[in-house]
This record gives structure tokens, C-alpha cells and sequence, in this order.
């Protein structure tokens, strides 16, 4: 009967809705059903939000089981938005009829504030207060996001403005609560020893669209514990360290039985699980991700330490992290409790090297210098993060010219989160902002950043006078420049200066040079770069030179590129380019080429029609070859 009552749940609702009172005899006859059964049609989930409405409107019976804190309601909720139902308790009272419109509104005010970011962010890389709005909306922030993601989420190839900004309002609005959190983190007295956590606010501050959490990777480590018990059983069934507890912070004194549980450690992670060292990919950020060096099993000395670190303590060994030089190690302490120790009581351990046991003479022959007594003393988390936090700082330096820094900028946001008076960093952060900020297309508002960190570096070391007084003067400089900016320059084919450019934004097309793939997002009637640029460029060896359209090219490999047109052929096997920036300028691709976007277009409102006469010629006819 209840399959039945499912399969025609669709009819019931219209029959429901004409009613007009309860004495009708079809409604007479459907309200006799057992509430359970009732209750079954309504979250069939063939039903909307607004179908349940209009039910629970026509009589007293159905209005009671559609309550705005009852099942119904809580499926249609859970249907709709199932992601979310993990930030609810099933101990908790609910109205979801209240929830259900706080997320629909919410959802709502943030599809309005995404389409409205093209249009004003275009021309600009969105500002430091471009997310201003969003940080002022009413409601809870999990429901912006959650809509957020799903803008992320739609399938196919359209929508690529709105995902593009979608991603780019998630990601700051994840960041400044990582930040916020590794802020709180910090404060914890110095005794407070939770390694793990730190690593993960840092994990997840460099990958805020990531499902990162520490809950996650605890479980992790803790199925990881738990092979190193069964093996541990294996050689002593009554090892202390077997009765502990999930959560329990006992330590065991005794060095033999301590040795026994490294031994468990060395044989699961190192030959059964098969963790090591990435030796053929160090410098890569990968390994300094907690929650890729569990999925990949590798890491560097800091992460493979901490991972190593963090399990030992569970199972009750006094481990501690030190701070090697050019090697992260941890010690193991050897002599008496209470007795009065130096570094050679210790045996050092790298867990980068599969576990291996050091002496102090072997510590030095691993790095291959003699290092002061004080290089082996244990350090603090805060101390553990500056290191792991400075080595992404180093891989961040290490962006291409063409890149967006984002991990150079991520890794500065860490770092003067700990240590905010750090001259050198501030006047780092101030000379990225101010390259970001020369750009054409770079916000103006980071240009006003700079001043102000260079105001805060002036105060802390007036020292600094000669590298701050350039920068304000350059940045002064690009302020007056940017107010001279007038309105959008609109390039039109028909033009006659304009008669020698062949190609039109949107079109996928390959370097005849370089072989990279690469779409079109704006182009000049000739080369307008200047002459130190054109030198380095050695444009004057092309024989063509600089008098010819030059294109601005979105690449596969993630640069942007200002390419010869004599350099540029059509891509005859047309695909998508994975570029992070192709959203801000494209709406859809077709599977042929890119339609621009509103903004673009008004730029360019001729190539359109150039873009599909040229797709017809060059694809249709490679069509009917083939069919030939």
C-alpha cells in the first residue's frame, strides 16, 4: 500500500490543493490513511517545498504532520541541502520550516552578490574590501557557503563567471575563519602541545575549498594506531600501551617497553603501510600538507616528524620535536626521570628516514656540520609552525613570474599571523602587494595596502627608510596613474586600423613554436609592450616583428601569455583550457570554442560573430573530411 501511496504522490498533490474543504470526499478518504503511511508520501521526495505547502493548507490532519519541526519538513531540508545536515544534532530541536527559508534566502543573496562581481571586479583583481558585503550579510555564514558550493558544483561546461567568482568569495571566506582560528591557537600556553592541530590550521589555510578537518585526520592516524597495536600484540599481549583509550594522554617510563611500541611504529608506517621520505619531490608543498602526506605516504622531515610525533604520544612515548637544522628530528629520551640531562642522553630520530635511531655524532654526519648543543633542545609549537610555515615561504619564492603568488601570499598570511612584526616579511608582503598591484588589471586597493604596511614597517624600523620611500613613491605614482584611467576600450573588427588581426577572442588555438594550447582573451592591432620587454622578448627576430596583432592567451599550463599572431595557428582538436582565470573572462565552453562573458564582450562586441563564421569554416569542414 505504501508503494502504491508513493507512486502517486504527484496526483495526490493537485487533488489536495483543489479541495477546498476538508467534508470533500476524495480528502475525506486520503486523510483516513495511517499517519505513518501519510507521513511516508510526504517525504517521498517527489514532492517540493511548495507541494507541502499548499498540502499542509488544507485541513487540520495534514497541517499537524507537515509541523514546521517535524519530519516532513527536516526531509525536504535534507533533500535539498545534504550537506548541511551534518552542522545538526539529532538531539536537537529544529524548525526546519524556518531553516528551510534561512537557507533559501541566503542562498538567494548570494547568487545576487556572485553575478554582481563580474561587472564590478572585471577590469580589477577583486579588492581587499571587495568582500565587504558578504562579511555584513545577515544569517549563518555555513548557508552562504553551502550555496557557494553548489554554484560550484553545477554541471557542464557553463556558468564559468559564477564559478569563477563562487570559488573566489569561498576561498576568502574560509581563510579569514582558518586565520581567526590559528589566531586562538596561538594563544594557548606554551604547554599546550597539540602539534597536530597546529599543522592542520596551516593545511587548511593553503586549501580552504579542501573538506580538511582535524577530526578527519585524526581518524586516520588513529586507524593507523590501531594496526600499530595489533602488531604490538604480537610482541608483548601485555603491553600497557594496549589498554589505553581513545583520548588518553598516559606515558609509559620504562625505555624497553617504549622500544617495543617505536619497533610496532617502524614496521606498520615504514614496511606495511610503506611511508617514506619524498626524496625525488622535496620541495614540493605537497609533503608539508598533513592531509596529503597520509593519502600519498610521504612527506619531508617536519611532516613525516609530526605524523611519527603524534602517533608515539598516543601510544604513551615521550617523543619531542627538534629543531635540526636542514632536518627535522625528534628525541627520545634515555636517562633517569628527575636527573639532570644533556644531549647526549637522547637518541635522535628520523622519522623522514624510516625511524632510524641517531646518536649526536650521527646527527652531525646527517646534515654533514657540527651544530652547538642548543640546535638539540626540544621546541615549542609555535616554534614547530614558524619552521613548517617558513619552508612553504622558500617554495613560495619559487612561483614563476606568470603565477598569482597565491602560496607565496598564503604562506606571508601565516607568518606575520605569528609574528606580525617581522620587518623583512612586512616589506616582502608590501613589494608583492605593490607588483600585483602595477599590473593594469590588479585592484586598486591593493596599492592602498601597501601604503598602509609600509606605514607599519616605517614605525617598526625606521632603518628601513630607503626601500619603503621608493615603494611609496612608486606606489604614489600608480595611484595618480589609475586616476587618470578613463572608461572601457571598446575594439572593434570592422575597424580599419584593426584589419590585420586574424583572430578573435574565445578561439582555442595552439603555439606553432611552443605547442602549448591556449585560448584568446584579448588582443591589440599591434605589439604594445615596451621596448625592454620587446628586447628580452627578441620580438625584433620574428619576421614580422612587433608591427602585428598581438594576442593576450590564457594557457594550459596556468600563465598568462602575449603571443605573435605569426606564432598562433587553430587548435584543429579544440578542448578545454585548464586555466584558473578562464572563468573571468568566458561563460561557456562549447566544446569548440569559449563564449565571453557579458564583460568581454562589451570590449570586443565584434568577435562573436567572428568566432562562429570562423568555428563553421574550420571545424564543420574538418567534419565532412572525416565523413568523406
Amino acid at each position: 500500500m505504501a508503494a502504491a501511496a508513493v507512486d502517486s504522490a504527484m496526483e495526490v498533490v493537485p487533488a489536495l490543493a483543489e479541495e477546498a474543504a476538508p467534508e470533500a470526499g476524495g480528502l475525506g478518504c486520503l486523510v483516513n490513511l495511517p499517519g505513518e503511511v501519510l507521513e511516508y508520501i510526504l517525504c517521498s521526495g517527489s514532492l517540493t517545498a511548495a507541494d507541502i505547502g499548499r498540502v499542509s493548507s488544507t485541513c487540520r490532519r495534514l497541517r499537524e504532520l507537515c509541523q514546521s519541526s517535524g519530519k516532513v519538513w527536516k526531509e525536504q531540508f535534507r533533500v535539498r541541502w545534504p550537506s548541511l545536515m551534518k552542522h545538526y544534532s539529532p538531539t536537537d530541536y529544529v524548525n526546519w520550516l524556518e531553516e528551510y527559508k534561512v537557507r533559501q534566502k541566503a542562498g538567494l543573496e548570494a547568487r545576487k552578490i556572485v553575478a554582481s562581481f563580474s561587472k564590478r571586479f572585471f577590469s580589477e583583481h577583486v579588492p581587499c574590501n571587495g568582500f565587504s558585503d558578504i562579511e555584513n550579510l545577515e544569517g549563518p555564514e555555513i548557508f552562504f557557503e553551502d550555496e557557494l558550493v553548489c554554484i560550484l558544483n553545477m554541471e557542464g561546461r557553463k556558468a564559468l563567471t559564477w564559478k569563477y567568482y563562487a570559488k573566489k568569495i569561498l576561498y576568502y571566506l574560509r581563510q579569514q575563519k582558518i586565520l581567526n582560528n590559528l589566531k586562538a591557537f596561538l594563544q594557548q600556553p606554551d604547554d599546550y602541545e597539540s602539534y597536530l592541530e597546529g599543522a592542520v590550521y596551516i593545511d587548511q589555510y593553503c586549501n580552504p575549498l579542501s573538506d580538511i578537518s582535524l577530526k578527519d585526520i585524526q581518524a586516520q592516524i588513529d586507524s593507523i594506531v590501531e594496526l600499530v597495536c595489533k602488531t604490538l600484540r604480537g610482541i608483548n599481549s601485555r603491553h600497557p600501551s594496549l589498554a589505553f583509550k581513545a583520548g588518553e594522554s598516559s606515558m609509559i617510563m620504562e625505555i624497553e617497553l617504549q622500544s617495543q611500541v617505536l619497533d610496532a611504529m617502524n614496521y606498520v608506517l615504514y614496511d606495511q603501510l610503506k611511508f617514506k621520505g619524498n626524496r625525488m619531490d622535496y620541495y614540493n608543498a605537497l609533503n608539508l600538507y598533513m592531509h596529503q602526506v597520509l593519502i600519498r605516504r610521504t612527506g619531508i622531515p617536519i611532516s613525516m616528524s609530526l605524523l611519527y610525533l603524534t602517533i608515539a604520544r598516543q601510544l604513551g612515548v615521550p617523543l619531542e620535536p627538534v629543531n635540526f637544522p636542514s632536518h627535522f628530528l625528534l628525541r627520545w629520551c634515555q636517562g633517569a626521570e628527575g636527573a639532570t640531562l644533556d644531549i647526549f642522553d637522547y637518541i635522535y630520530i628520523d622519522a623522514f628516514g624510516k625511524g632510524k635511531q641517531l646518536t649526536v655524532k650521527e646527527c652531525e654526519y646527517l646534515i654533514g656540520q657540527h651544530v652547538t648543543a642548543a640546535l638539540y633542545g626540544v621546541v615549542n609549537v609555535k616554534k614547530v609552525l614558524q619552521r613548517m610555515v617558513g619552508n612553504l615561504l622558500s617554495l613560495g619564492k619559487r612561483e614563476g613570474i606568470d603565477q598569482s603568488y597565491q602560496l607565496l601570499r598564503d604562506s606571508l598570511d601565516l607568518y606575520l599571523a605569528m609574528y606580525p612584526d617581522q620587518v623583512q616579511l612586512l616589506l616582502l608582503q608590501a613589494r608583492l602587494y605593490f607588483h600585483l598591484g602595477i599590473w593594469p588589471e590588479k585592484s586598486f586597493c591593493l596599492v592602498l595596502k601597501v601604503l598602509d604596511i609600509l606605514q607599519h614597517i616605517q614605525t617598526l624600523d625606521p632603518g628601513q627608510h630607503g626601500a619603503v620611500g621608493y615603494l611609496v613613491q612608486h606606489t604614489l605614482e600608480h595611484i595618480e596613474r589609475k586616476k587618470e584611467e578613463v572608461g572601457v576600450e571598446v575594439k572593434l573588427r570592422s575597424d580599419e586600423k584593426h584589419r590585420d588581426v586574424c583572430y578573435s577572442i574565445g578561439l582555442i588555438m595552439k603555439h606553432k613554436r611552443y605547442g602549448y594550447n591556449c585560448v584568446i582573451y584579448g588582443w591589440d592591432p599591434t605589439c604594445m609592450m615596451g621596448h625592454e620587454w620587446i628586447r628580452n622578448m627578441n620580438v625584433h627576430s620574428l619576421p614580422h616583428g612587433h608591427h602585428q596583432p598581438f594576442y593576450n592567451v590564457l594557457v594550459e599550463d596556468g600563465s598568462c601569455r602575449y603571443a605573435a599572431q605569426e606564432n598562433l595557428e587553430y587548435n584543429v582538436e579544440p578542448q578545454e583550457i585548464s586555466h584558473p582565470d578562464v572563468g573571468r573572462y568566458f561563460s561557456e565552453f562549447t566544446g569548440t570554442h569559449y563564449i565571453p562573458n557579458a564583460e568581454l564582450e562589451v570590449r570586443y562586441p565584434e568577435d562573436l560573430e567572428f568566432v562562429y563564421e570562423t568555428v563553421q569554416n574550420i571545424y564543420s569542414a574538418k567534419k565532412e573530411n572525416i565523413d568523406e
